[in-house]
């Protein structure tokens, strides 16, 4: 797949970055131009107690987008929201299927080659017929631009969430996401925010009708009760003491993530009482796992599913990000009641309110030493810290909260229709 993308991105990429779309080659306008155009097709309000949507998405691997998906399915059904998942890449042995499907959703996939093929639509639209939805629910902008292509002229409504704030990115990734842009402002019917510092930032650089644009932030499921011996456990497994004060990271090992600044922050980190656990994989985890070799107080623990319970045995979660819209990790901390030492950028003030942590500047090392070690000396800051996180959790994100949200969202869509 990564070939298959990389051979075309490659070939029109500086040809066609800065031409408007009636000047995009054969392949490319195949995904930018709807069968049957624009024209506006019947469709039927909804009047009953449930709603079918279909989420689309580019795939199920693990990701924070992803992620998302699976904890809506846990609470779709009370919401009444009839819930089906439809991966645009193939689904493999990925996880996050099998969870899905142990939650009663329907998972399928389109199995194409790479995100830009353009084989998707025609795909999609064939098995829309079988799903038969109300709403097509698109994440991500390669779903964004295959949902619009097909869910007009199929007569169903779409609906598209932002996951990330798209500052960052080069001609070739400005190009595709300008693409995006204009298919949500021409086939969704509203477009959702995960935060309010990520709405602001597409409304300034789409132009899209800030009445389209919504934000709904993210919930999570709480977490079920897990006892202490299930916590010294996994503790002893790591190679931590009950006496040790665990400082939490979970995060994809990529770019951006702030990793190293969180590396060079241990370095300044005087209190031998705290480890660093960090959970996760990625393209960036060799170089970090042989980076900080040899310091005995940082544990990398590679993938887990056991998430919850690495929640349970820390005392304090830190996230370095240098950009997120809004990480569902530290919702989670909120949920298991953690105090939370994170970045001061995109969404996570929304997350981490006062009370609830401390945010320090991005990518700024000594700051982040600073905040950790003041955390790790007041115990009883942190049991303060601990109540207004979950009081956070409590007022925001809460997961039947959100799925209710969003089937108030979907009831808005097709009655007014």
């Amino acid at each position: 797949a990564a070939k298959y993308a990389a051979k075309y991105a490659a070939k029109y990429a500086a040809k066609y970055a800065a031409k408007p779309v009636a000047a995009t080659p054969q392949w490319t306008r195949s995904l930018l131009q709807g069968t049957g155009g624009c024209a506006d097709v019947r469709i039927v309000s909804n009047t009953s107690d449930r709603v079918r949507v279909t989420h689309l998405i580019h795939d199920l691997g693990p990701g924070g987008a992803e992620h998302v998906l699976v904890d809506l399915a846990t609470v779709a059904e009370a919401a009444g929201i009839d819930m089906s998942v439809v991966s645009m890449l193939p689904l493999g042995r990925f996880r996050y299927p099998r969870l899905l499907r142990e939650s009663g959703v329907r998972v399928e996939s389109l199995d194409l080659a790479a995100w830009w093929d353009p084989r998707g639509p025609r795909r999609l639209r064939r098995l829309l017929a079988a799903l038969a939805p109300e709403i097509l629910h698109s994440h991500l902008k390669h779903a964004d631009v295959v949902a619009g292509r097909v869910a007009r002229p199929a007569g169903i409504l779409q609906v598209s969430t932002l996951h990330v704030v798209e500052d960052s990115v080069g001609p070739l990734g400005a190009w595709k996401r300008g693409i995006a842009m204009r298919w949500r402002k021409r086939t969704a019917r509203r477009t959702i925010a995960v935060s309010d510092a990520l709405r602001d930032w597409y409304l300034a650089e789409s132009g899209a009708d800030p009445d389209s644009v919504v934000t709904i932030r993210n919930g999570v499921p709480d977490p079920v009760g897990i006892d202490r011996e299930e916590v010294s456990a996994v503790r002893r497994e790591l190679g931590i003491g009950d006496d040790r004060i665990v400082a939490l990271t979970i995060a994809v090992m990529r770019p951006g993530k702030g990793h190293d600044v969180l590396l060079d922050a241990v370095k300044e980190v005087d209190d031998d009482r705290l480890v660093f656990l960090l959970a996760g994989d990625g393209s960036e985890a060799k170089r970090l796992w042989a980076r900080a070799a040899g310091d005995h107080r940082i544990v990398f623990t590679g993938f887990r599913e056991d998430v919850p319970l690495l929640f349970a045995a820390a005392d304090l979660v830190v996230h370095p990000s240098l950009g997120d819209a809004l990480p569902t990790s530290l919702i989670h901390a909120l949920a298991a009641g953690l105090p939370i030492v994170a970045s001061d950028i995109g969404g996570i003030p929304e997350i981490v309110t006062p009370g609830a942590g401390f945010l320090v500047p991005p990518g700024d090392p000594a700051a982040l030493a600073s905040a950790i070690t003041r955390l790790a000396a007041d115990e009883a800051g942190r049991r303060l810290m601990e109540k207004r996180s979950r009081e956070r959790f409590e007022e925001e994100f809460e997961a039947a909260a959100w799925a209710r949200r969003l089937r108030s969202l979907y009831s808005e869509v097709l009655n007014r229709t």
